[in-house]
């Protein structure tokens, strides 16, 4: 008689175990007030880049007059 409530409990246990975890689900991205300063200090440094290499060609183009 003992053993007939382990053996449910183990059975019990046994059925639970078998089971996927569910998935987490992802959390969401979360706006913070330095997104927007983020996004300015890219477009600020795509800018600066245009800027360079206009100038190096600029530069380059005046070197090539003097010779």
């Amino acid at each position: 008689m003992k053993t007939l409530p382990t053996l449910l409990c183990a059975l019990a246990l046994g059925a639970c175990s078998g089971k996927p975890p569910e998935p987490q689900a992802k959390a969401a991205d979360v706006a913070t007030p330095f997104d927007g300063l983020k996004a300015n200090e890219q477009r600020a440094k795509d800018v600066q880049k245009v800027v360079d290499k206009q100038a190096d060609e600029q530069r380059k183009q005046i070197e090539a007059q003097e010779q």
